[in-house]
């Protein structure tokens, strides 16, 4: 077999686009974490309001596998017919798709991490307000989605430069 630039790039875009959201969701799901714990050992009743706060930032590691799936149908590696043989102006397009849910999955994990754990704060002290805690941290993930959004739309219509 010879080295096949193009799917080579194409292979590695499919990993940014998997691991950086998936690293992202894995922090900011931990922090969520770490100040639900503290909030539950004082008051377990909270615990459904705390888990919806702490699931909130594994959301972008979803986006990005769903796009490295997408990617992946492109390619062919799931189709039967055959993988893909991509020049270098291939490869680089399916890079560049995975780059907005790439970086800014990975962003905004972590920030939207961070919103969910002050949200988890206000839960804390006034457990009635959990809804205004929840929208606070969604609008962290309105960003988490338009770089999905970006990312599909670069993935599905990049033509593949066949070698």
């Amino acid at each position: 077999m010879t080295f096949d630039l193009g799917l080579t790039l194409a292979f590695i875009g499919i990993a940014l686009a998997v691991v950086l959201p998936g690293i992202g969701s894995a922090l900011g799901v931990s922090m969520a974490g770490q100040a639900g714990a503290g909030v539950l050992s004082e008051d377990p009743d909270k615990f459904s309001k705390v888990l919806i706060m702490e699931a909130l930032p594994g959301t972008q590691g979803i986006y990005g596998l769903l796009i490295g799936f997408i990617m992946m149908l492109k390619l062919g590696i799931f189709g039967g017919s055959g993988l893909a043989t991509l020049d270098t102006t291939g490869g680089i397009f399916m890079l560049c798709g995975a780059l907005p849910i790439a970086v800014v999955g990975l962003l905004s994990a972590i920030y939207q991490g961070k919103a969910a754990v002050a949200g988890i704060g206000l839960i804390a002290r006034r457990g009635e307000e959990s809804g205004k805690s929840i929208t606070l941290a969604v609008v962290v993930e309105t960003y988490a989605v338009l770089a999905l959004l970006m990312s599909f739309l670069l993935v599905q219509f990049s033509p593949l430069v066949v070698a």
